[in-house]
């Protein structure tokens, strides 16, 4: 599987690495047309207005916007994917709403249909304020959610490319995987 790493700015290295972990061919996308033939795309954490700039530059917005493959979205990939920026899950949320950098911090998550809790790394990170009613709540801090799927698109509050558990980006590979079942 070959899945893309938005590297303009952020967390995509170790996005790759854990990419590369589970067996995907991770690429580094700074341009629209490197988007061409992959099979998904994860748009890591980092600053949102930097990332949605950047991405307005380049004009990855827009090539973003019509790219058809699963989504991985963490922390500011969670923003640049809501409703009020790329519009690719129906979910709004509050940017650094769990606090500054001095209040980053880790918490265990119950993860559906998983026994064991998912470690989860918050660092000024996103609120979801609403969802969508298509959109599947797939883990929740102290009841409000911070891992969701809709569709082919799945974002996340926390870095979980910031421990070792692999557990997000096997969910998100499973999408891929089911996805190009679909296209074959």
């Amino acid at each position: 599987m070959k899945i893309g790493v938005l590297a303009v700015q952020g967390n995509f290295r170790e996005h790759a690495a854990m990419l590369r972990r589970l067996g995907a061919d991770p690429v580094e996308i700074r341009k629209p047309e490197q988007l061409q033939g992959l099979d998904g795309l994860v748009i890591p954490g980092g600053e949102s207005t930097t990332f949605m700039r950047l991405m307005r530059l380049y004009g990855l917005d827009e090539a973003v916007r019509e790219f058809v493959g699963p989504l991985l979205g963490t922390c500011a990939g969670m923003i640049v994917l809501d409703r009020r920026h790329l519009g690719a899950v129906d979910i709004e949320v509050d940017r650094n709403a769990y606090g500054r950098q001095v209040a980053s911090f880790e918490a265990d998550l119950t993860l559906s249909g998983e026994a064991e809790s998912l470690r989860g790394v918050f660092i000024r990170a996103p609120r979801v304020r609403e969802v969508g009613p298509e959109v599947e709540v797939l883990a929740e801090l102290d009841g409000e959610p911070v891992l969701l799927r809709e569709g082919r698109v799945i974002v996340a509050s926390f870095h979980p490319e910031l421990t070792d558990d692999t557990r997000v980006h096997a969910r998100f590979l499973d999408l891929v995987r089911e996805a190009s079942h679909v296209r074959a």
